[in-house]
């Protein structure tokens, strides 16, 4: 499990080991509704919980993985000064155009 949970790590990468938790449960396994899930505690953020039931035990664990992931971007995002959202928010725009794309404009 630890194999399949290690991905989360360059996520978490910002926390001191000591002070993250991450919890697997595994209710009714083996079964159609068996129910896997995922909390992760890290500090300054509220606990991220992530649930998945799929009868596949290593493509449930994906799932609550990922939905994991998902919410620390998430807070990630909305713990970002605004500032910053907006000057990430802006692209690189390349010239267009005839001349650009080396024709010749009449």
């Amino acid at each position: 499990m630890r194999k399949d949970l290690s991905s989360l790590r360059p996520h978490l990468g910002r926390w001191d080991i000591d002070e993250v938790s991450v919890q697997v449960s595994l209710q009714d396994r083996g079964r159609r509704e068996q129910r896997v899930t995922l909390r992760t505690v890290v500090p300054e953020l509220p606990p991220l919980i992530a649930v998945s039931t799929d009868a596949n035990l290593a493509y449930a664990i994906a799932q609550a993985k990922h939905d994991v992931i998902r919410q620390l971007k998430e807070q990630k995002v909305a713990r970002e000064p605004l500032q910053h959202r907006r000057h990430r928010a802006r692209t690189v725009r390349l010239p267009s155009g005839p001349e650009y794309l080396g024709g010749r404009v009449h």
